[in-house]
């Protein structure tokens, strides 16, 4: 199809995610064609370097044969299968025990879901379940300002944007949130501080709900979608170690952290925290296919299969839950990154992402960096010394990015004046130092147009920069 004419049909027909209606059929869409390693090529012939992996998700980079492979192998011996009924496949079984044995030693069973937003319910319901029998009245959850939890009907209430709440009835009475452990917006005096504030946060939280009405807190080691939001190393411990004082479930969202992302296998596993459960998705496929988990402590486990009546059956449940060819993929990806080396080439490159984005602390529109290893932000500002964003109606984050699209290089922009990172595991030095060099003509370009320049604190003064 004709490339306005594929602009034409998506403008008619397909409903595109998170986006304003109006303002994509005003620009219409822009169509992928192909990917190899970390590169896109879209419709139109431009090679584009992904420093975002898809949506955080495609960790192992594109076009790896032996995913394909194993996709086709599967697809052609058996491409469906349902989990209901007592049936599985082995595939799936294989998947839930690899996982078991990779994850935080507290998880020891899984169920697989479609993606992140819907392990994120299906956890919510387990727990509903869980507490029914016995403790009935532990009904509401507490999350953290920033946070994100993904789209479904009850997750979204979790998730703290207004974009999710908006027309949607949410939060719910019984979702609360505390304050994100947001150092560049904070004052605290050190990283210990900041623990002891978000600590005490909870705590105040729990006391004015009452920890017998608390059933879960849901938290992302990083924030993600919130801005990529880095708590200093400490900080999921002692979260974690309160809620446990207070007998509530500590669920961990690695949806974007897992899968060697921040480091280790799964950032919980960076502070020896042990979940009451974990979701999973993105990584866990690398994108080639849809699935995620709920991965869930025996002690969890036991006291639903115990609820009640123990003969009645678990009502939650999805026609594509353990799907085969997606267990396939996932069973390959982990194997690439271990006996791959992805995940030790991910941790081998980090120092450099870091390095490349702490250098961009000197241009004048960059206020903040911050990361943990492959995961990062750029946050920007008008005035570095009181940490003033620029306007919202400037759009500042999608100027750069526009810039940094026609330069060869995508990457995330928030409306908040953030930009995110998460590059794929399997990026080499090169790959750093292109990555790096496209984006610094972006700035410079967007930091010459004359509106830019006079909202900077000091206005024009930078024109010496924009010469250089």
């Amino acid at each position: 199809m004709p490339i306005q004419s594929l602009v034409e049909v998506d403008r008619n027909h397909l409903i595109h995610p998170v986006v304003s209606y109006r303002a994509h059929e005003a620009r219409g869409v822009t169509v992928l064609d192909s990917a190899e390693c970390v590169f896109l090529r879209d419709i139109e012939g431009n090679r584009l370097l992904d420093a975002f992996s898809g949506l955080w998700c495609v960790n192992t980079g594109y076009g790896h044969a032996s995913i394909v492979e194993a996709a086709a192998k599967q697809m052609a011996k058996l491409p469906y299968a349902t989990g209901y009924f007592h049936f599985g496949s082995e595939p799936a079984i294989e998947l839930a025990a690899k996982l078991v044995e990779v994850a935080p030693a507290s998880l020891q069973h899984a169920y697989f879901t479609l993606g992140g937003s819907d392990a994120v319910d299906s956890a919510l319901r387990f727990i509903m379940h869980y507490y029914a029998t016995g403790r009935p009245s532990k009904k509401h959850f507490i999350a953290l300002q920033r946070g994100y939890h993904g789209s479904f009907l009850i997750g979204a209430g979790l998730t703290a944007l207004p974009a999710f709440h908006r027309n949607f009835d949410l939060p719910l009475a019984t979702q609360h949130h505390i304050p994100s452990p947001y150092a560049y917006r904070n004052n605290y005096a050190d990283d210990v501080t900041l623990i002891a504030a978000s600590v005490q946060a909870l705590e105040a939280k729990v006391a004015e709900l009452g920890a017998e009405h608390v059933a879960a807190f849901f938290c992302e080691p990083i924030q993600g979608s919130g801005g990529v939001i880095v708590p200093p190393v400490g900080w999921l411990k002692a979260m974690r170690e309160a809620y446990r004082k207070f007998d509530i479930l500590f669920v961990a969202d690695e949806m974007i952290t897992g899968f060697g992302r921040t480091g280790p296998l799964f950032a919980s596993q960076g502070e020896g925290v042990e979940p009451d459960l974990m979701t999973i998705a993105k990584g866990l496929t690398a994108g080639y296919a849809p699935m995620g988990a709920v991965l869930m402590s025996d002690a969890v486990y036991q006291g639903i299969a115990d609820g009640g009546d123990a003969s009645a059956a678990i009502g939650h449940g999805y026609t594509y839950s353990a799907h085969p060819v997606s267990a396939a993929i996932g069973l390959e990806v982990m194997r690439l990154y271990h006996e791959g080396g992805l995940l030790a080439n991910g941790q081998a490159r980090a120092p450099r992402f870091a390095q490349g984005l702490d250098a961009l602390l000197a241009h004048p529109l960059v206020g903040d960096s911050r990361h943990r290893g492959l995961l990062g932000a750029l946050e920007l500002v008008a005035d570095k010394d009181s940490k003033r964003g620029f306007d919202a109606s400037l759009k500042l984050p999608d100027r750069i990015a526009a810039a940094a699209y026609r330069n060869g290089l995508v990457f995330r922009a928030f409306g908040d004046n953030i930009l995110g990172f998460a590059p794929a595991l399997c990026c080499t030095e090169a790959n750093f130092d292109m990555m790096f060099e496209r984006l610094a003509k972006p700035f410079d370009d967007v930091l010459a147009q004359g509106e830019v320049r006079a909202a900077l604190k000091g206005g024009s003064g930078f024109g010496s920069r924009v010469a250089a």
